[in-house]
């Protein structure tokens, strides 16, 4: 318990929350076991009748499923004035329930992302923009470092990295996930839940679902965020079989203590959704009532520069219409933005402009390290011209306009980008 209490209040006392606003007061609420994660509000959250489903009609399900949605902001909100959830009666067909049949069925004729492709992931027959059928592969778990302050703390940000994605972008610096889909190992939601729970129990400060792109793996990220939820308390220590583990990158020998994720008896951890944003409303509706904290990517403005650059039709108006249902249901969230070489006046600046004038008190890392990577690589045979304009990093003057536009702006950027 001392162990805990000194990587928890560490965490917890770091001078970063003083600084970055309160946006981010539920995640670390959750993340300090102070609150429990939403997957156990939705564990908790009456969904009805589960012989409902046996219509195989998504639209039905998902009319059910915001119905139960409100019910899930009901408690939540006890829960806030002091409700513990082990006071109240398991429902029979939980919130959570819904939301694993629901992606389930969904696979039948995608529609997790943008692109709703609407193919049948279960035949695998015929493969839309992500190129997956429903088998899902982890490439790499392990205490990620390297974000931000706010999410790696003292030990670590729980990271889980899937392959495939559903852009294409030319400078993508995780490459050889994104772009084979046959990478890593494949792993069921139940394998998914064990690397969290380990993760969680080794002092991770959350669990960072990434990629590649996670929503294109919504059913199997669902499922584990279930066997979390129904099955987490009840493991001593996650049995990982060998062929999981082989993808671990970190065998530091970790102390592992229950207490780490213990709230009210329950396994808790904050689920962190690090996405390109190029979700389907659906996807964004499933995942609300489940996900403690939003990483959303920003890459392009408004022109023609998500196309060519990342045959990513519909780019802005996606990832702005998705971004304003974050703010209009006061999701704890910080946004990523990447500046790109001669990108910072059709990209940075108005991605920045929209920021401050949609969500300006948001948290904001505006990154300063792209490298030409991947089809941008001028030195590859791979290089690819279209990407002839962010073949080099961007210079300092670059870097220098796009933090001095943000600071005319008044967006909140200072504590996530330069810590």
């Amino acid at each position: 318990m001392v162990l805990h209490m000194q990587v928890y209040e560490r965490f917890g006392d770091l001078s970063i929350w003083d600084r970055i606003g309160r946006r981010l007061d539920w995640y670390k609420g959750v993340s300090l076991n102070r609150f429990p994660a939403k997957y156990l509000i939705a564990r908790y959250t009456d969904a009805g009748n589960s012989r409902a489903f046996a219509d195989t009609d998504v639209g039905k399900h998902m009319e059910i499923y915001r119905k139960s949605a409100r019910s899930f902001k009901r408690l939540k909100k006890s829960v806030l004035q002091g409700q513990k959830l082990s006071e109240l009666p398991v429902p029979e067909y939980s919130l959570l329930d819904l939301a694993r049949d629901i992606t389930s069925n969904m696979l039948r004729s995608c529609i997790f992302c943008r692109w709703r492709c609407k193919v049948d992931r279960v035949e695998g027959k015929r493969l839309g923009a992500c190129m997956l059928t429903d088998e899902s592969r982890v490439s790499s778990f392990f205490h990620h470092t390297g974000e931000e302050l706010v999410f790696r703390g003292t030990h670590g940000s729980g990271t889980i990295f899937f392959t495939s994605c559903n852009m294409r972008c030319l400078f993508c610096q995780n490459s050889d996930i994104s772009r084979d889909r046959f990478n890593g190992v494949p792993v069921s939601g139940k394998d998914i839940a064990d690397m969290a729970m380990q993760l969680r129990n080794e002092g991770c400060h959350n669990i960072n679902y990434v990629g590649g792109e996670p929503s294109i793996h919504l059913h199997s990220i669902v499922d584990s965020i279930w066997h979390m939820g129904n099955e987490g308390s009840k493991a001593e220590s996650p049995f990982i079989s060998s062929g999981i583990m082989v993808v671990k990158q970190d065998h530091f020998p970790y102390p592992y203590r229950k207490e780490f994720s213990e709230h009210d008896g329950f396994f808790n951890v904050p689920i962190l959704f690090n996405t390109n944003m190029f979700l389907s409303l659906e996807a964004m509706e499933i995942l609300r009532p489940l996900v403690d904290i939003w990483l959303p990517d920003f890459k392009f403005g408004p022109g023609g520069c998500a196309v060519r650059l990342s045959r990513t039709p519909w780019y802005y108006e996606t990832v702005t219409s998705n971004l304003k249902k974050l703010n209009q249901w006061n999701e704890d969230v910080m946004i990523r933005h990447l500046i790109m070489p001669n990108h910072v006046e059709c990209c940075t600046k108005p991605v920045l402009k929209w920021i401050s004038d949609n969500m300006n008190d948001v948290p904001v890392n505006i990154m300063a390290q792209y490298r030409p990577e991947a089809f941008a690589d001028p030195t590859s045979r791979d290089f690819n011209r279209r990407a002839q304009d962010i073949a080099r990093k961007p210079y300092q003057s670059e870097l220098d306009e796009s933090w001095n536009y943000a600071e005319e702006l008044g967006i909140n950027y200072r504590e996530a980008s330069f810590e």
